[in-house]
């Protein structure tokens, strides 16, 4: 990958070149994938696999309630823009996606008042299953959660120390204290489709967050993401690593060098 045009893979950077005391291997690696590609596969995170297996677990399981109890829990009902949106209910860039998803957050005390900015309304509870029809699943999203905001930190942290900045730089735009930020997830089922219907998933398109970390629950293919000079590249589910990218946030806030990619889903898949 001698140029950016060239790019026709998703670098990947393993966390336990940390670990091993390769610090400075990983901050190369770390500043060529984000400043060059925008996207990389982060192996071996240091999240608790039994979490890892657990979300993987519940996945189907979570889509297979029955309809009535997966709308009653709309995203619709949610002051904080919680909750679960039937398939087909969004669109990116003029076209349906057909995805069925659930948004989750870790449980915070509402903050917004009349007057305050609206972004504020984001702060506040999660819309759950039920924990008879899904037992073990609010405690196992929160812990995998707050095990990955730990994570997202101490990335973000990383990303200072490979652009030769102070390791805090990014602090300034968390909560204060950081360990009272929200950490949020998205669950999303993909469905086989007929052909004849397209194949859009998701459309492209940039994530508003600061920080993304994915993980792909099923061994099927479908999420690319774009080269800078155009191209779409398969991202294909890797055993042990989560995608890793940068949103909007970052960009609109730090002004940082590193790279934000577009994304999207293809439907010829069910995960």
């Amino acid at each position: 990958m001698s140029s950016r045009s060239e790019i026709t893979e998703i670098p990947i950077i393993d966390w336990k070149l940390i670990e091993d005391g390769q610090k400075d291997q990983f901050l190369s690696q770390l500043r060529h994938a984000f400043v060059v590609v925008g996207f990389a596969y982060l192996k071996n995170p240091p999240i608790d696999t039994a979490l890892i297996d657990g979300m993987i677990n519940f996945a189907p399981r979570l889509f297979d309630l029955p309809q009535e109890e997966k709308d009653a829990l709309s995203m619709v009902n949610s002051p904080h823009f919680m909750g679960y949106n039937r398939l087909g209910n969004e669109i990116t860039r003029g076209k349906v996606d057909v995805r069925e998803q659930f948004d989750f957050v870790t449980d915070a005390t509402p903050i917004w008042k009349e007057g305050d900015p609206v972004y504020l309304k984001f702060n506040g509870p999660a819309q759950w299953p039920n924990e008879s029809s899904l037992p073990g699943f609010k405690v196992t999203v929160t812990e995998y959660l707050q095990q990955l905001g730990e994570l997202g930190f101490e990335f973000m942290s990383l990303l200072a120390e490979s652009l030769h900045l102070p390791r805090d730089i990014f602090d300034k735009f968390y909560e204060t204290p950081k360990e009272t930020s929200q950490h949020w997830c998205k669950i999303v089922k993909y469905p086989v489709l007929d052909p004849s219907l397209g194949n859009q998933g998701v459309g492209p398109h940039y994530d508003s967050s600061f920080l993304t970390l994915l993980l792909q629950a099923s061994a099927q293919p479908g999420l690319q993401v774009q080269s800078p000079s155009g191209k779409w590249i398969d991202a294909k589910p890797i055993p042990g690593t989560l995608v890793v990218n940068l949103g909007k946030g970052d960009s609109a806030r730090s002004k940082s060098p590193y790279k934000r990619s577009q994304a999207h889903l293809l439907t010829w898949h069910y995960s």
